[in-house]
């Protein structure tokens, strides 16, 4: 069985300018990084602005588990299929991090017959959007230091300082680290902090920016610190913005690259959903929708953390409205909650799908509450029987969803062909009634609630005595009725990953909170959730080699 990158590698890929066609887009708007990448010009942007939009189509999951689910893959089958039947469609995506290529989750580039490519170039440094931003962030982190150096005339409180360094890579001894050791002209002695990349606020602003001036306008509003009068100070207060912008210029433009059959795809932004809002960039969808009848989009890990996200924040920020869901599962996760262990799942078990599908039924309620019409699919794996298949369709059909069975790893766009009929059906017999799932004018404490209470199944939430102090803070400050991003484990709806399922008489523990003000939203962090990953015992870069000039071990 070949590998996905040996899949990949075996691509016969068309030249990018061939697919930027297929879209109506000239060779005149798009910048090529190679034969095979390019970045959609701000005139191509501006062109299309007043065209009509299209369906835009969210694919999200349940709660990941070592069993797999394929959320990706399935975006990038569905894209095919869609293509298949004729529409125009476009997929758009988030750019993978470093971090898990290199560590034990792999990339976000699909798996199987349904991936985008080239998947080297995506999986490594891409077009240097990550880069770009990584830099932004660590030069307004420089200034930051430089001007507690030349004498700190803003009076910033350097037990204050809030701002962290990133790296888009997996390196937990730079956690909390000491700087500024050695010399008086190596700066000040204080304590600092790292975070992954795909966790900076800067990632996030550049996610949510409809153009260059908003994003320089939210980059201004970054808090970096507090002086001694409890003030908060600003990127703009340290004259950051317009180097941090020119840093920027080019990462803010969409990707244009393409799937194993030639179906356009947008890849644009990546922060994690587990500990930032885990969708791609607004630009990149609101481009997608003017340029294609179809956009299927992806929110990352499962429902409770990326779809939440991506209506919460991204649509109540950007004004999208998803016109249907995908909702992704397998039977051997389901069975995996029903607590089989992972060497026994490929055993039919109907007893313990039963006990983990429950899972699955919290996603489908959480789902509902936001109006949006609901598909099930099964991603399709070969142990699967047809009685496990058969109960999770019964179970989606009481429930008012359609259910398919996607085989879109073994046959690309061919095996979601089912999945695309169902969806298409489903935006065409049922309307999209699309709101959030709470007001802007409830307080934070309340809107963390309605997350806790609704979405995960909690009591109630409980805060640190920092988190409480914090809170006050944030409300004297004015942003008190920003949307709320909670920072959570991915593995279950509770903040302990082990309670699997659909757990119930918990409460959510709230340890940390602070205001990313320039990407608009309140941060509240929960459990032991850490926004600097650390390496597996076994790193996945063990494996990764160039032989013949060619990159293995990637996947």
């Amino acid at each position: 069985m070949l590998t996905d990158i040996e899949i990949a590698q075996k691509a016969e890929m068309k030249n990018i300018k061939e697919i930027a066609a297929k879209l109506g887009i000239s060779e005149d708007d798009i910048e090529m990084y190679g034969k095979y990448m390019a970045k959609l010009s701000d005139e191509l942007i501006e062109k299309v602005k007043d065209n009509k939009d299209g369906k835009l189509i969210l694919v999200t999951a349940i709660n990941p588990t070592p069993a797999g689910e394929g959320k990706t893959t399935v975006t990038i089958g569905l894209g095919q299929a869609m293509s298949r039947l004729g529409k125009k469609s476009v997929i758009a995506l988030r750019e993978p991090s470093l971090g898990p290529c290199f560590g034990i989750k792999g990339g976000a580039a699909g798996g199987g017959y349904s991936q985008v490519v080239p998947m080297e170039n995506l999986n490594l440094h891409f077009t240097g959007d990550f880069h770009a931003i990584t830099s932004a962030n660590n030069l307004l982190a420089a200034m930051l230091d430089n001007h507690i150096q030349q004498g700190n005339k803003l009076g910033i409180d350097t037990k204050r300082i809030v701002f962290k360094r990133c790296l888009d890579m997996n390196d937990r001894a730079l956690r909390n680290i000491v700087i500024g050791l050695g010399k008086k002209t190596d700066g000040v002695v204080r304590e600092d902090h790292f975070i992954i990349t795909v966790a900076s606020e800067i990632m996030a602003i550049l996610c949510l920016a409809d153009d260059i001036e908003d994003l320089k306008n939210r980059l201004s509003k970054i808090i970096v610190a507090y002086n001694y009068d409890n003030e908060p100070v600003t990127a703009a207060d340290l004259k950051a913005v317009g180097a941090m912008t020119a840093l920027l210029k080019e990462a803010i433009k969409p990707n244009l690259i393409q799937t194993l059959e030639n179906t356009p795809a947008i890849v644009h932004g990546g922060p994690f959903a587990n500990i930032a809002h885990g969708c791609n960039s607004v630009r990149a969808t609101k481009t997608a929708l003017k340029i294609a009848d179809y956009v299927i989009t992806e929110a990352g890990f499962g429902a409770d953390l990326g779809a939440e996200k991506f209506f919460d924040i991204k649509c109540r920020m950007s004004g999208l409205k998803p016109d249907a869901v995908v909702l992704v599962a397998t039977v051997r996760a389901l069975k995996y909650n029903g607590g089989v262990p992972k060497a026994a799942l490929s055993q039919e078990n109907l007893e313990a799908l039963e006990a983990g599908i429950c899972n699955l039924g919290k996603h489908i309620e959480n789902l509902k509450l936001y109006g949006v019409p609901i598909v099930v699919t099964l991603n399709n794996f070969i142990t699967d029987t047809e009685k496990e298949i058969e109960f999770v369709k019964q179970y989606c059909e009481e429930r008012g969803c359609m259910c398919t069975v996607a085989k879109v790893w073994e046959k690309g766009g061919e095996g979601g062909i089912n999945l695309a009929n169902a969806v298409l059906e489903t935006i065409e017999n049922k309307k999209s009634e699309f709101k959030p799932l709470y007001d802007d004018s409830l307080s934070i404490k309340d809107k963390i609630k309605e997350i806790a209470t609704k979405i995960y199944g909690a009591d109630d939430v409980t805060y640190s005595p920092e988190a409480l102090k914090a809170l006050d803070k944030i409300n004297d400050m004015g942003f008190g009725k920003l949307p709320v991003c909670i920072a959570k484990n991915q593995y279950s709806l509770s903040d302990d990953p082990k309670k699997l399922g659909r757990p119930e008489g918990f409460n959510i523990n709230i340890r940390e909170i602070y205001v990313s003000a320039g990407a608009g939203f309140v941060v509240a962090i929960t459990g032991t959730i850490m926004t600097m990953p650390g390496l597996p015992k076994i790193p996945a870069a063990e494996n990764i080699d160039v032989v013949d000039d060619s990159i293995v071990g990637l996947f």
